[in-house]
Formats: C-alpha cells, structure tokens, sequence
C-alpha cells in the first residue's frame, strides 16, 4: 500500500495527497498495490493498513535539512519520526502505527517519504522549494516500488484532460 497523508489546505503539508494523486494520474497500478489518500486520518486507516506486507507512507518530513530536500525514513525509525509532529494529523498517524503494534497489525515492511517542507501554513500550492524537489520524490517512490517487484505502466499523457480544481502543482 501506498498511503499519502496531510492536508491540502496546508501548504506543503500536502504533499503526500498530491503524490497520490500524481502517481494515479501518471501509472497504472498492479490489483495487489493500493494507493490511499489517508487526508488527515490516523487511526481510520488501521482496517486498510491490516494485513499489508508493505507500507509505504508519504508526508512532509521535517529533518533539519534544507526546504524541497528528499528524506527516506525505514522500519522504527519511522515511528521515531511521527512522534516529531510537524501538524495534527501526525498524532494520528503515531496513534495508528502504535495501534497496529499492539494488535498485531503493523505490516511487515514500513516505509516513509517525504519532503522537508518550507511552508506549514493556510493556504493552496507548495513552496517554491517543494514545488522542485516534488519529481525527485515521485521518482523515488517509483523505484522503491519497482525495487520491490512492483511492475508500474505508464498512463499515456492526455495534454486535453481536465485540471484538478486546484490547479497545477
């Protein structure tokens, strides 16, 4: 499973539902590979996460590096890092992850991506900083999929499709 998560009226701490969507639009997934736009969910998402062999998460991760900075985080560390919350859904996502511990839940492979984010404010779009690194993380999501077997076949590009309301990226 792939799990975007944050919230869209946040600046950059969108990202993960704006991958999910970038990553719809542009690949055709295998049936045993879901995407999920968690929003700001946290322990909602312990029924789709149950039972999943690999977890892939993606957020606005602050690590102390620069703004639009790719970070991969693996196995307990990510737990380490939701307690680290940069916004209110973090508290969730901390809540699930410990939920599907103690239940017996937790997939057997955890992994988080993320952008160190610039802005975490009301408002639409990414910072400048984010808006750059944004292909660097859909490209290392991809070959971390890819990585695992995953075979992902590209949507042909329709320059006549309709624009998310939101806009472009």
């Amino acid at each position: 499973m792939v799990l975007g998560v944050g919230s869209i009226l946040m600046m950059d701490e969108g990202i993960g539902i704006r991958a999910i969507e970038e990553l719809q639009k542009r690949y055709i997934f295998p049936d045993n590979v879901e995407l999920l736009d968690g929003g700001t969910s946290g322990i909602e998402l312990l029924s789709y996460i149950s039972g999943k062999d690999y977890l892939l998460i993606i957020d606005a991760i602050k690590g102390g590096m620069p703004p639009g900075t790719v970070l991969k985080v693996e196995g307990e560390d990510v737990h380490v890092k939701f307690r680290t919350r940069i916004s209110p859904h973090q508290i969730g996502i901390a809540d699930l992850l410990a939920s599907a511990c103690l239940t017996g839940e937790l997939p057997k492979q955890l992994v988080l991506y993320g952008i160190e984010p610039k802005t975490i404010q009301m408002g639409i779009g990414f910072s400048d900083e984010v808006r750059a690194g944004f292909e660097h993380l859909l490209e290392v999501v991809v070959a971390d999929l890819e990585g695992i077997g995953v075979t992902l076949t590209p949507r042909e590009h329709n320059p006549d499709a309709a624009e998310s309301i939101w806009g472009k990226i």
